[in-house]
């Protein structure tokens, strides 16, 4: 369900990089309670955090077909207004998709372009147990491909591939390898 894509350029080599600001946009039908805590864990891996006002879908993101948004044009129009130096995670409520294979409308959790200057998460797909904690995780891994991560072999890791499922519930942090990958781009974790 994660849906994840490469962009055509090489992911740079992990030298020290200059912080970016990470820009949250809710979009105005995610609730306030769900946006917090979702502020809260990045803030906890990632400080430099900046929460910017909701904001309605445009227009060219909507699929009626399916009752859905595009998520590779709500990335287009967030890296649009998105300046160097900062990296714009869109969140909702509603029901993404992107094309996947022969699979034109395929429903996802997230999705992120590696590396890129925006990307997106959704709740809709998500256990409602556990809904916070697990669009915490569908935002980091989306986050840390912006960041220039690939998905990860390891089970345990927020970098893990989803492979048209959630497996959320079994992820509990980053892997040594993608932290020191974060850490190198000044993502702060207590300890690897």
């Amino acid at each position: 369900m994660f849906s994840c894509s490469e962009k055509e350029k090489p992911v740079k080599n992990q030298e020290q990089k200059k912080a970016v600001t990470i820009l949250i946009q809710p979009f105005q039908d995610i609730k306030s309670e769900n946006l917090e805590k979702v502020v809260v864990g990045i803030k906890k891996v990632y400080p430099n955090v900046k929460v910017l006002e909701a904001i309605a879908f445009p227009e060219n993101t909507y699929y009626k077909e399916r009752n859905r948004y595009r998520a590779d044009s709500i990335i287009k129009f967030l890296s649009s207004k998105t300046k160097d130096g900062f990296v714009t995670i869109g969140l909702t409520s509603k029901d993404i998709s992107a094309t996947r294979g022969k699979i034109k409308d395929f429903g996802i959790m997230g999705l992120g372009y590696r590396p890129g200057k925006a990307c997106v998460a959704s709740m809709f797909r998500l256990n409602k147990e556990n809904t916070d904690e697990q669009f915490y995780k569908i935002a980091i891994h989306e986050l840390g491909h912006t960041q220039g991560l690939p998905h990860c072999p390891e089970k345990m890791c927020f970098m893990r591939d989803a492979e048209g499922k959630n497996p959320t519930n079994e992820e509990t942090d980053f892997c040594k390898k993608c932290k020191t990958f974060l850490i190198n781009k000044n993502w702060k974790f207590s300890s690897i």
